[in-house]
């Protein structure tokens, strides 16, 4: 039993294994992403793992789909099998000198590509047949499709590298034979090498056929003669490399048309291909230079960066940022004139005249005024607000939108709310839509997700140097204009529109009009976004002569950026700036002086709600004079009792990190803290008039929440779709109705 154990633990694989433990383990990083990515154990909440186990083309999971996702990672066992064999080549110089060494190599370094399918494939069959609800046949055919592309992309690379080898070993043959011929003549005079002392002992292999073989010693070979060799193989290595970059920088410039939108998660593992192909050709060709060029190279393109030579910021689409040098300057003077009394008074009075239009419009003298807050949280949130809105609308039996006078939120739950209202707006348009649609739910709820990572991998990374024209304005694609054209396709280009062509219809009252917030990287102030001036946000009212003044916490885009056309922002690009999530969308910059870049709502108010409190406190006259209530529908994508079982801190990482995570685990319970204390101070300013009734995204006890990003599985679909018609939904709807009476 000895005897076997010792055989197999001095075995090429396992030799070989232990070998990327020992040397060059910054490759084991890649292996580790992609692994824990499909376990679940990375980036989980964000809908990772769907990238690799339902991966979409042509906007659906198909056999096609899943044979792009082989075929990338066939490339990247190829990547990880060239570098590696050329890193370790000293340590199997006895393949070298056989046929087909790279075959060989390939096979007894297999160990981690078998983990790495196993895990797979009982992921991809869990995520399948539980997430998915895919029917088993269709599963076994998605299972081929990923086998199929998989063994496309090895056929091609050996059959690339068989050629390589048969070049080699045309031009070296004779070499080979020779060293051979006086390797056994001095065999059979005995005159027997010395026992060699080597780094990695091997005592058997896999050959070609899978017959276990002893390696033979090679030293009557000369070096010179072995760095020939490899030397050939070193090229052949670049060259694929270089072929598997060439095609990511293709993906990236023909990405827009359709055929070549490919799975995200095929891209990013032909980047992680790439990646281990440079990062080997770094380590062999550099050495120990690798790491000092690596920080040149980042200070050149920080220098490059610094004096605009390359700029790879995303600009919000419609602006105007030709005239950088007429650009609003943003410091502490801007800001004051903007919450100047007579400024104030100037937006108050705009928005007195619709507030009386909206009141003409309503049946009753005193109407009950509807205004609608949606939360963050990614396609569940869109997808609940979407359900939301058409539950609300059906019980109002199709007046929803007139009883409403503005919508605000953050995120994923205002790109339902905006798509809801554009419906509405197409109805009263002539267009025939039926709010109560399913259909309208499954257009806000596809993948947004996919085209992100795709466009990053394939856009960002390598260098966003496509331009298209917007306005007559010129911008660079990368994920954000992947996004927003993935949106707009999804909601069928009925959102791409400019903030201008809602200017009407909202100051009609036709709409409700709607504020798109985000906020300020670099000071956390808020920037609201609406189709006219609303400076009366910018600053809370107060008593001058009981209270020390302060500064504004809000800036108004369209007063601010006047001059740089802001009524022709466009919408879908105010919603990508209102849902930037940090590092899944990039931060949008905009022309001011110093520049200032802004992002998430969510960040400082998920809930909408700290906007619709200052505005009912600006106009709470008007207000209690010409409505009966004052009613804030607040759709949640979370609980307001969120009692999360938190895992004890077990281990030492866990009692090191929980405070570091407290602000980010804690984050919209603390919002949810401070703007209750808000909502009661509200309360009592107005009087009993005032009500919040909130509708909420709680899963039933036997399914987990949805994930918290732009991808939703069939079984989150369906969890969400039933949400509303859990017990706490259902006393809101009905306390809602009691308060209409």
């Amino acid at each position: 039993m000895k005897k076997y154990l010792v055989g197999v633990w001095y075995s090429l694989p396992v030799q070989l294994l232990l070998l990327h433990f020992r040397r060059y383990q910054v490759f084991l990083i890649f292996w580790y992403i992609l692994t824990a990515t499909i376990y679940g154990g990375f980036m989980k909440a964000y809908g990772a793992d769907s990238l690799f186990l339902a991966p979409e083309y042509f906007g659906q999971v198909s056999p096609l789909s899943t044979a792009f996702v082989g075929f990338s990672v066939g490339v990247y066992f190829m990547s990880w099998n060239i570098t590696t064999f050329i890193l370790h080549s000293r340590e199997v110089r006895f393949l070298v000198t056989t046929a087909q060494p790279f075959l060989k190599y390939c096979i007894n370094n297999a160990l981690l590509p078998i983990i790495f399918l196993a895990v797979y494939f009982i992921e991809g069959y869990q995520y399948a047949r539980h997430q998915e609800l895919i029917p088993m046949e269709q599963v076994f055919l998605l299972g081929l499709g990923f086998i199929g592309g998989l063994l496309l992309a090895l056929v091609i690379a050996f059959g690339y590298f068989f050629g390589a080898d048969k070049t080699i070993y045309s031009r070296l043959g004779v070499l080979i034979r020779k060293a051979n011929e006086q390797y056994i003549r001095s065999t059979m005079r005995k005159r027997q090498l010395p026992k060699e002392r080597v780094n990695v002992r091997v005592d058997w292999f896999l050959s070609a056929r899978f017959h276990l073989r002893k390696p033979r010693d090679v030293r009557h070979y000369s070096q010179e003669f072995l760095d020939k060799v490899f030397a050939h193989q070193h090229i052949a290595a670049v060259l694929a490399v270089v072929v598997a970059f060439l095609f990511l920088v293709g993906v990236g410039f023909t990405s827009d048309a359709r055929l070549f939108q490919i799975p995200a998660a095929a891209s990013v593992t032909i980047l992680f291909a790439v990646l281990i192909g440079v990062s080997g050709a770094f380590s062999l060709f550099l050495g120990s230079w690798s790491i000092p060029l690596v920080v040149l190279c980042c200070v050149l393109f920080n220098q490059l960066y610094r004096h605009d030579v390359i700029d790879p910021r995303n600009k919000a689409y419609g602006l105007n940022y030709s005239y950088i040098g007429h650009a609003p300057h943003y410091n502490r003077a801007a800001l004051a004139e903007q919450v100047l009394p007579q400024n104030i008074e100037t937006d108050r009075a705009a928005f007195l005249k619709i507030l009386n239009t909206w009141k003409s419009k309503q049946d009753q003298p005193k109407p009950v005024l509807f205004i609608i807050n949606t939360s963050g949280g990614g396609l569940r949130s869109a997808n609940f607000t979407m359900h939301a809105l058409q539950g609300l609308d059906s019980m109002m039996h199709g007046t929803l939108m007139q009883r409403t006078l503005f919508i605000n939120g953050s995120s994923g739950g205002l790109l339902g709310a905006a798509y809801f209202r554009e419906l509405y707006y197409r109805k009263q348009e002539g267009f025939a839509t039926d709010l109560q649609s399913s259909m309208h739910v499954d257009d806000i709820s596809r993948d947004l997700l996919n085209p992100l990572f795709s466009s990053f991998v394939s856009r960002d990374i390598i260098g966003s140097v496509q331009k298209f024209t917007y306005h007559h304005y010129s911008y660079s694609k990368d994920r954000g204009y992947a996004f927003e054209e993935k949106l707009n396709e999804n909601t069928h280009g009925f959102l791409d529109r400019s903030l201008r062509e809602y200017e009407l219809p909202e100051r009609n009252a036709q709409i409700p009009f709607m504020f798109f917030s985000s906020v300020i990287s670099r000071d956390g102030r808020k920037m609201i976004v609406s189709t006219r001036p609303a400076r009366f946000l910018c600053k809370p009212l107060f008593n001058e002569a009981q209270l020390s003044p302060f500064d504004a916490d809000a800036v108004d885009f369209n007063s601010f950026f006047s001059r740089q056309d802001g009524m022709d922002l466009r919408v879908l690009s105010a919603l990508r700036m209102n849902a930037t999530f940090p590092y899944a969308l990039p931060n949008v910059w905009l022309p001011t002086e110093p520049v200032i870049d802004v992002m998430d709502a969510g960040l400082r108010d998920n809930f909408g709600q700290e906007t619709t409190l200052r505005f009912i406190d600006v106009f709470k006259d008007w207000l209690k004079e010409n409505t009966s209530k004052v009613i804030v529908l607040q759709i949640r994508d979370r609980s307001l009792s969120d009692w999360e079982k938190y895992p004890e801190n077990k281990d030492i990482v866990s009692l090191l990190t929980t405070p570091f995570l407290l602000l980010q685990n804690d984050w919209y319970k603390l919002q949810d803290y401070q703007q209750h204390d808000q909502l009661e101070y509200l309360s009592e300013l107005y009087g009993p008039d005032f009500y919040r009734v909130c509708f909420q995204y709680v899963p039933s006890d036997k399914d987990a929440p949805a994930s918290l990003s732009f991808h939703l599985t069939s079984l989150e679909k369906k969890g969400i779709a039933s949400a509303l018609s859990n017990p706490v939904n259902q006393r809101a709807f009905a306390w809602l109705r009691q308060l209409m009476q």
